[in-house]
């Protein structure tokens, strides 16, 4: 089938998507979960575990960070910058070099040769032993830089052969290296497709770089779309997982995205990571130049939500730079410029790597024991359909453990009577700075969790508790050291209580902000930090 005969027949607006009533097709035989909770089940290739999925397909997940939701709270990975060309133009990219203030996509502080960049993952690997997974996304394709691209991984076996590889690509080359990327052992692949509509994709794209000459509009736009849906194909066919990004463009392509959903599962895509336009005009990107803007908090949940039941979603992306280091959240990249590297004592001992793996998985093993217990507590609760959006801070271990004040990051989590979901994570500024609280930030930080009725917090001063209570958002800090779940349960209960009771009236919340920029400075250093693939 040709991907343009995919394009959607009619739209509607974007407060009224629902999940389409269309059958979806069965995924390929070598794709994703195949799990027994159903395709499309939110947590397969997010939260999932051994029982959700196929042996060999857990095996691949269950320290990738990106590919598992409950990874990513205890395994790093980190990107290496060696392919600095690329094929395509995007209306939403302008990639940078020798940039520190900006974390997204496109943006890398050095660029590394082959050589470098294996030496660079080394030292990681020994000072960071949970890094398990050794990414090429960028700063501009892997693929149109492959000889740079596999000669890194191809050393990588070498010196680190229990590193997970992953490379990103726009897919325009990808069918003409498939055979390339399974000789490496490359099992983890992420494309990013915007559109399966040529008419969406030439207000996306206005070149590619195909068969020697630039090739413009709608026909490289098709061009691009039937390059990505073969690729996916046939690395499907030799069971290569793969991830889709796809960047989510209100009035382009946010409705579309439920057709490039369902064309993604079909073919066997293993997670479907929908993350937001990042448009700020200080970018430099067209889009950012144009006034093209970004989606909603809520409008980006809208889209999601209406792709349950097709291909698996990721809500847990960063958008990270093309050098990250360390778990999702953090860049510690500053820690391993090649000069710093340059004074280390590396020794890489993969003994003492895969010793400290074991203990890390055995904690999370843990963890997770003891929050199936903690849930079970809550089971057997009737279930009005009411859902509510609580934001958490957490510093780790799956708990609500950390300060107000301290957060740069909070958790949303979508409650109902019998769970507590992860729907994604939004960027604050840090209200604590040099010890004191910086009052004129708390707005910002009302916007970012405007659409949650409650933040669950291990502690919160009387002045940002008074701001949140004022906005309608309930400071909660009474379940501190509770694992999330648990937590946030215990609160809904509470919570319907006071309404059958008549403390309270419940009110819908309003909508949210996705912030592109946070502010994470402390003890009297500021870093400025957008929204991070």
């Amino acid at each position: 089938m040709e991907a343009s005969s995919l394009a959607a027949k009619a739209y509607i607006g974007i407060g009224q998507i629902k999940p389409l009533g269309i059958p979806i097709e069965p995924a390929a035989a070598a794709s994703g979960c195949g799990t027994s909770g159903g395709a499309g089940k939110a947590s397969c290739g997010s939260s999932g575990g051994p029982d959700d999925m196929p042996a060999e397909i857990w095996e691949k997940v269950k320290n990738h960070p990106c590919y598992s939701e409950e990874a990513h709270h205890h395994y790093a990975r980190m990107h290496v910058a060696v392919a600095p060309a690329c094929n395509i133009q995007c209306n939403y990219c302008n990639r940078k070099y020798d940039c520190s203030n900006e974390s997204r996509p496109g943006v890398v502080s050095q660029k590394l040769t082959p050589e470098q960049a294996v030496k660079k993952v080394v030292a990681v690997a020994s000072e960071i032993p949970q890094m398990t997974v050794l990414g090429i996304a960028g700063p501009g394709d892997a693929l149109a830089n492959p000889k740079k691209t596999f000669e890194t991984f191809r050393m990588l076996q070498e010196q680190a052969p229990d590193i997970k590889l992953c490379l990103s690509t726009n897919g325009l080359a990808l069918p003409d290296y498939v055979d390339e990327i399974a000789k490496y052992n490359v099992d983890h692949v992420t494309i990013t497709i915007n559109m399966v509509d040529a008419a969406v994709g030439e207000k996306i794209y206005p070149w590619i770089f195909w068969n020697h000459k630039r090739v413009t509009g709608r026909e490289a736009a098709q061009i691009l779309t039937d390059r990505q849906i073969l690729g996916l194909e046939m690395l499907t066919a030799r069971g290569i997982l793969t991830k889709i990004n796809s960047v989510l463009i209100p009035g382009v392509n946010d409705e579309h995205l439920i057709e490039v959903n369902r064309a993604v599962k079909s073919r066997g895509a293993f997670l479907h990571n929908i993350m937001p336009l990042i448009s700020e005009p200080e970018h430099g990107t067209v889009f950012g130049l144009t006034g093209q803007r970004g989606p909603s908090a809520q409008e980006l949940k809208a889209v999601q939500d209406a792709c349950a039941g097709g291909a698996n979603l990721m809500r847990h992306c960063r958008q990270c730079r093309a050098d990250a280091v360390g778990l999702l959240g953090e860049d510690r990249s500053e820690e391993f410029t090649l000069d710093k590297i340059e004074e280390m004592e590396v020794t890489y001992d993969l003994d003492k790597r895969r010793n400290y793996q074991a203990k890390v998985e055995e904690e999370r093993q843990a963890q997770h024991a003891a929050k199936q217990a903690a849930l079970a507590d809550q089971a057997g609760a009737v279930d009005d359909g009411m859902k509510l959006l609580v934001a958490v801070a957490t510093k780790g271990g799956g708990r609500v453990n950390e300060h107000f004040g301290h957060v740069t990051e909070f958790q949303i989590f979508e409650v109902s009577a019998n769970e507590a979901l992860f729907v994604g994570h939004r960027r604050v500024d840090l209200y604590c700075q040099g010890g004191y609280g910086e009052d004129e930030q708390l707005p910002s930080i009302v916007r970012a969790i405007n659409d949650c009725h409650a933040v669950l917090v291990a502690k919160i001063g009387a002045c940002p508790r008074d701001e949140l209570k004022a906005a309608g958002i309930e400071p909660v800090d009474t379940y501190v050291n509770e694992f999330i779940e648990k937590a946030a349960l215990s609160w809904y209960g509470d919570y319907r209580a006071r309404i059958a009771s008549g403390e309270i009236v419940h009110q819908p919340r309003g909508d949210a902000s996705i912030r592109q920029g946070a502010y994470t400075g402390s003890g009297g250093e500021a870093l400025t930090v957008e929204a991070a693939a």
